[in-house]
């Protein structure tokens, strides 16, 4: 099957062009997700069929023109946010400062943080968008990722990307251009280890058993939820066979529907016509003053006002769009402002399921 895209303005994502379902097919015919996954607390706050919730990527301040957030009064941002209800917090993988991207996301590193957060919060799912998997040792990233979820309480979403920073790349001695291939063969490792008893394999790149060696702990509900993001070098196709789900960068409103229906189409093929695998978005958000600003194409993400901002989330959660993670920090108000305004006219409209 060849599968056309649409590009993704500064994200290195794509959004599959129309691979439609039959007419009479609907988010809602969908049944739960993978057994597994079914009683992971993360995993059901966010993603359940006909229904979109709200997260927030790190960190929980604005700084405009600035590459690095200050992180003041982080966890009491983080307890705020949870408190009011969104649904997740999500941390970027960002190792080094490159002043040609500008950015140090939330400077502290995702899986020492996501510990730290989880001993600060009780109910809110912590996830990554995602880990630059490449360049991670996947053993290791095994044995963070089941731990983690164990310490959390089933509150890791596992995002999963392959990085679009080349300088990375030559700082650690990968070959950028093998991102894709070991992107699969880190992955192939991470789930047999998490998932499989005294498991025997081999890797071309990170190793390899005879059987005689188990990780542990194990993940506590059977599985780590582990989406992708971005198309991480693969094919859509690969993603709805292996991944959990998928987190695109918003697109804009009039690509929203061909999006869903051609990851649903992928999903159906892939794990069965009544299959679940969530659809989520993602990317930088500039909350406008004016509430009724619509959506407008910034660089990594949209503009929009809260009215604006609502009537998109509408149509994406109409598409089928599980989840959206918005990072407002590009915005200029304060953010407890921000938040403020997202508790009382948005997310009323998309709650976390609790």
């Amino acid at each position: 099957m060849t599968v056309s895209t649409v590009s993704m303005p500064q994200t290195g994502a794509v959004a599959p062009a129309i691979s439609r379902l039959s007419p009479n097919e609907r988010p809602s015919d969908l049944t739960r997700p993978h057994p597994t996954l079914q009683q992971h607390p993360g995993f059901q706050r966010l993603f359940r069929p006909d229904a979109l919730t709200i997260g927030l990527i790190l960190p929980l301040e604005t700084h405009p023109g600035r590459p690095a957030p200050t992180m003041h009064d982080h966890v009491q941002m983080a307890q705020r946010a949870e408190a009011l209800g969104f649904g997740a917090l999500w941390m970027r993988d960002v190792p080094f400062y490159d002043p040609k991207y500008g950015d140090v996301a939330q400077v502290f590193e995702p899986m020492v943080y996501i510990a730290y957060l989880a001993a600060a919060t009780r109910s809110i799912a912590l996830g990554t968008t995602g880990i630059v998997l490449p360049t991670r040792e996947p053993m290791y990233l095994a044995k963070q990722a089941t731990s983690l979820d164990q310490l959390s309480g089933g509150r890791l979403v596992l995002g999963l990307s392959s990085g679009d920073r080349y300088s990375d790349y030559p700082m650690l001695g990968i070959d950028f251009e093998s991102r894709g291939e070991r992107y699969r063969d880190a992955f192939s490792v991470f789930r047999t280890l998490t998932e499989k008893n005294f498991p025997s394999f081999q890797s071309s790149r990170f190793g390899g058993s005879a059987g005689t060696l188990d990780l542990v702990p194990k993940a506590p509900f059977g599985r780590v939820p582990a989406i992708g993001v971005g198309q991480a070098q693969q094919s859509i196709e690969w993603l709805a066979h292996n991944l959990d789900g998928f987190l695109s960068v918003a697109p804009t409103p009039d690509q929203l529907t061909d999006l869903g229906e051609e990851w649903r189409t992928q999903v159906r093929v892939a794990a069965g016509a009544n299959a679940y695998k969530p659809l989520g978005l993602g990317g930088y958000l500039d909350l406008s003053e004016d509430p009724d600003v619509p959506f407008q194409r910034i660089r990594g993400g949209f503009r929009a006002g809260r009215n604006g901002l609502r009537d998109y989330l509408e149509v994406a959660q109409a598409a089928g769009v599980s989840h959206i993670a918005l990072n407002p920090k590009v915005s200029r108000q304060p953010y407890a402002e921000i938040l403020d305004e997202l508790a009382e006219d948005v997310l009323p409209h998309f709650p976390s399921h609790v």
